[in-house]
C-alpha cells in the first residue's frame, strides 16, 4: 500500500472514474492518506461522485508520473466518516480545512477495499499488488 499512497503524493492530481447508469464518469481528485492501515480518499455529498459511490461502490483511479510510468488503482469505496477518520483527512492535508471542518455534514471520508493496483511503464513493464 505504501507504493500506491507515494505514486498518488507524488502526482497529485489522479482521476477517479465511476459509473452513472452505464455511462462512465472521470474527475480528478487529489486528496489520500493512509489511516489505520487503508488507503483513504474524500469528497462532499452534495457532488454526483458521492451519489455514483453510493449507487455503485466501485470505482478506479488512475495518474501518470513525469516519467511516463502510471497507475490503475480499483476497488470498493467504503464510507468511514466520523469525527476521527474527518480528523485524520484534515491532519493530513490542512488545505481541506478551507473547505471541510470535523462538524461539517457534507464533508465524506471513504477507503479502498479488494483493491488491486497496477503500475505500468513505457518499456511495457507491469506490476500488480492486492492491497
Amino acid at each position: 500500500m505504501n507504493a500506491v499512497r507515494q505514486f498518488l503524493t507524488d502526482n497529485p492530481v489522479f482521476y477517479l472514474a465511476t459509473v452513472d447508469g452505464n455511462i462512465p464518469k472521470v474527475r480528478p481528485f487529489g486528496f489520500v492518506m493512509d489511516f489505520e492501515g487503508k488507503l483513504y480518499f474524500c469528497t462532499n455529498n452534495q457532488k454526483d461522485v458521492y451519489k455514483q459511490l453510493k449507487a455503485n461502490p466501485h470505482f478506479e483511479v488512475s495518474t501518470t508520473s513525469k516519467t511516463g510510468e502510471w497507475l490503475r488503482l480499483n476497488g470498493e469505496a467504503v464510507f468511514d466518516t466520523n469525527r476521527r477518520t474527518k480528523q485524520a483527512a484534515l491532519d493530513a492535508a490542512p488545505m481541506l480545512g478551507k473547505m471541510y471542518s470535523v462538524d461539517d455534514a457534507i464533508f465524506e471520508v471513504f477507503y479502498i477495499k479488494n483493491a488491486e493496483a497496477t503500475f505500468n511503464d513505457m518499456k511495457g513493464a507491469s506490476r500488480t499488488i492486492k492491497l
